[in-house]
């Protein structure tokens, strides 16, 4: 067996991520991107959790009873929409200096959100289990994809979900998602992103299946430089979601 540390742990990009803990919440601030990003997310995600439970996405609280965990939840940008949703969050983050960040954050905010500084693999040897397993804009950041997956797939119970938000391996992914959005347009403190570790949907279904889970909607998020903003879409040659369920 691995060491807790062993699939998910990269200690450059932890201390990379911590050393933005006290501008998360900045809207103007290195993190504005992800601010921008996160309707688009929170939406397919809301919608692939409602489709496996028969849930109504148009619910005020359509996730109501639903235990949730965020993987490399940061400082809580997406485990505060999915609370507001209605789901029992907690959130996990290696990176210590933004979890109380992120507690702080829900307080003010009137969320009870359960956050802890942990890799997963913790949680995963305490035998704990959840209806719902998110890990979105981590898969790029770890060190062992497959590995990864296996840890979070063990954290599903039987009938539950794994979502994941990721950057494609190909061409345009790394114009615009490094060249563009961190050296030209300066969106993301450069360095952000290794172009190496970008995840391609073929490699990420694999590896889900061989966890135990199996996908079943792919999804595109792309951005719309009129609009600027960001919206669901059926091109996955940038950013792309994986919904994969555990029978």
């Amino acid at each position: 067996m691995t060491t807790p540390h062993a699939a998910s742990l990269d200690r450059d990009e932890v201390a990379r991520f911590d050393a933005l803990a006290q501008r998360w919440w900045d809207l103007d601030g290195p993190m504005k991107p992800l601010h921008k990003f996160n309707p688009a997310r929170v939406a397919i995600f809301r919608d692939a959790i409602c489709a496996r439970f028969g849930r109504d996405a148009s619910a005020v609280r359509p996730l109501e009873g639903l235990r949730l965990l965020d993987v490399g939840c940061g400082a809580g940008v997406l485990a505060e929409p999915l609370a507001r949703l209605g789901a029992e969050v907690t959130g996990v983050d290696p990176a210590p200096e933004l979890i109380p960040v992120a507690a702080a954050h829900a307080a003010e905010n009137g969320l009870a959100i359960a956050y802890r500084a942990a890799p997963a693999e913790e949680l995963l040897a305490e035998g704990q289990r959840f209806d719902v397993v998110v890990a979105s804009e981590v898969v790029e950041h770890v060190n062992d994809v497959p590995a990864f997956v296996a840890v979070l797939a063990g954290l599903v119970r039987p009938g539950g979900l794994a979502l994941f938000s990721t950057l494609n391996r190909t061409p345009l992914a790394h114009a615009l998602a490094i060249v563009a959005a961190e050296y030209v347009l300066r969106w993301l403190p450069r360095g952000t992103h290794s172009y190496e570790k970008f995840v391609t949907p073929d490699e990420l279904s694999a590896a889900a299946r061989a966890a135990g889970l199996e996908p079943t909607d792919l999804r595109g998020i792309k951005f719309n430089p009129l609009k600027n903003s960001w919206a669901p879409s059926d091109d996955t040659l940038v950013n792309y979601t994986l919904a994969a369920a555990k029978s």
